[in-house]
C-alpha cells in the first residue's frame, strides 16, 4: 500500500481532521462525460483506499446522486474513524421526465433529475438530509455550500445574489450543524477564489474547496485570498489541479483547459512550463499535482479518477520527488509567481494545525 501523508486541520469546532494530502474527487465516478458501471466505480474507490487515500469528496451534482450512492456504499465497509467524507449543499434534486433532466451530454446514464438551487436555511437543511440518505452514513465530516460563483450562475450579479442568499440563510444552517456536532467543518466549494474571499471576510467557515484556481497555470489567488486564509486559520482543498486536463496530458492538440479546448496562449504557456520540468527530469503532471500542497493553507489536493490506472497514476505523481530548483527556475522564467510558496509546510509532527 502506498501511503499519502496526513495533514491535520483544526477548525472552529476544535475537532481535528486528518486529511490525506492526496484526496479523491468523485465527479468522474458519477458518470461525468461517460458512463461506468458500479463494478468499475467500486474498483476505482478500492484502489484509492489501497493507495492510502483517506479523504473522499462528493456532491449531489455528481451523477445527480449517483456519486454519493457509490461513495457511501464503498465507505460503509471501512472503519468510520479512518477516513474523511465531504459533500455539498445548495442543489435540490427533483424527479423529472428523462428528456427534461439536467446534465444531458455531460453526465451519462444517471437518474432523471432537475436541479433547483436553494441556498436558504431550509434549502441547505433539505439538501443535507437528502445527501445523508443517499450516502447512508450516520456522520458527514465536512459540508460545503456548492457553486455560488459566476461560473455556475452566469454572471457576477447572479453570483452576488446567490452569495448573499447563502450568507443570510444557508450559512446559519451550516453553523447550526457544526455547533450541534453533526458535522466537524463547514465551508464552500466553488470555481472562483473571489467568492471564496467574500465568504472568508463575512463568515466563520472552516474550509474552501477551490477548483482550478491555484495551479501551475494560475496563482492569482495569492493576491489576497490565500494570505487571508493563512491569517484566519482557514484551510483550502484544491480541486482541478490539472486545469481540466492540460497539466496532465501536456499541450497536445485538443488538450482541455477550463472545460474547453485550450487556447494557443495556454498551449504555449504549458509548453514552456513542460520544457522547464523536462530540464529537471520531472513530469509536468507530477509538478502540477504537488505544487498546490506547498502553500501552508492547502490541506489536500483532489484530482478525479475513473479507473484503477488513473488512481495509480495520481498516487505515483504524488510520490515522486520534485527538485526545489524546478520551482525557482519556473519563477525566474516568469512561469510561476515569485511569491508562490515552494517549501513543504510540514511541522515537526508532520501535520498542519491551522487553528
Amino acid at each position: 500500500m502506498t501511503t499519502t501523508p496526513a495533514r491535520r486541520f483544526v477548525g472552529r469546532s476544535g475537532r481535528p481532521l486528518d486529511f490525506s494530502a492526496l484526496g479523491f474527487g468523485s465527479a468522474p465516478i458519477g458518470n461525468l462525460y461517460r458512463a461506468i458501471d458500479n463494478a468499475q466505480a467500486l474498483q476505482t474507490l478500492q484502489e484509492a483506499w489501497t493507495q492510502g487515500i483517506r479523504y473522499y469528496d462528493t456532491a449531489p451534482l455528481y451523477g445527480y446522486g449517483l456519486a454519493e450512492v457509490r461513495v457511501g456504499s464503498f465507505l460503509r465497509e471501512k472503519p468510520r474513524d479512518s477516513y474523511l467524507l465531504s459533500t455539498k449543499v445548495g442543489r435540490l434534486l427533483e424527479r423529472c421526465p428523462a428528456g427534461e433532466r439536467d446534465g444531458i451530454g455531460k453526465f451519462f446514464d444517471v437518474p432523471s433529475r432537475r436541479v433547483v438551487y436553494d441556498y436558504s436555511y431550509d434549502g441547505v437543511m433539505r439538501s443535507f438530509e437528502a445527501s445523508f440518505e443517499r450516502l447512508g452514513h450516520d456522520r458527514i465530516d465536512i459540508v460545503l455550500c456548492h457553486d455560488i460563483d459566476a461560473f455556475t450562475h452566469g454572471s457576477a450579479e447572479a453570483s452576488v445574489q446567490r452569495t448573499r442568499e447563502f450568507l443570510d440563510g444557508g450559512m446559519h444552517a451550516l453553523s447550526d450543524l457544526r455547533s450541534q456536532g453533526v458535522v466537524s467543518a463547514i465551508g464552500i466549494g466553488v470555481n472562483e477564489w473571489q467568492v471564496c474571499e467574500t465568504v472568508a471576510r463575512n463568515s466563520d467557515v472552516d474550509l474552501f474547496l477551490l477548483a482550478g484556481r491555484y495551479t501551475l497555470l494560475e496563482q492569482e489567488a495569492l493576491d489576497s485570498f490565500l494570505p487571508l486564509c493563512t491569517d484566519k486559520g482557514m484551510g483550502v482543498i484544491i480541486g482541478g489541479p490539472f486545469n481540466s486536463g492540460i497539466l496532465a496530458t501536456g499541450p497536445r492538440p485538443g488538450a482541455w483547459f477550463q472545460y474547453a479546448p485550450a487556447s494557443q496562449q495556454i498551449l504555449d504557456r504549458v509548453t514552456a512550463i513542460q520544457k522547464v520540468c523536462e530540464a529537471h527530469d520531472t513530469r509536468l503532471r507530477d509538478a502540477a499535482l504537488q505544487f498546490p500542497l506547498l502553500h501552508p493553507a492547502v490541506v489536500s489536493v483532489i484530482p478525479g479518477a475513473v479507473s484503477i490506472d488513473e488512481v495509480r497514476g495520481n498516487a505515483a505523481s504524488m510520490a515522486r520527488r520534485i527538485p526545489g530548483s524546478l520551482w525557482s527556475n519556473l519563477a525566474a522564467e516568469g512561469l510561476l509567481r515569485a511569491d508562490a510558496p515552494v517549501t513543504a509546510p510540514v511541522t515537526a509532527s508532520g501535520a498542519i494545525d491551522a487553528r
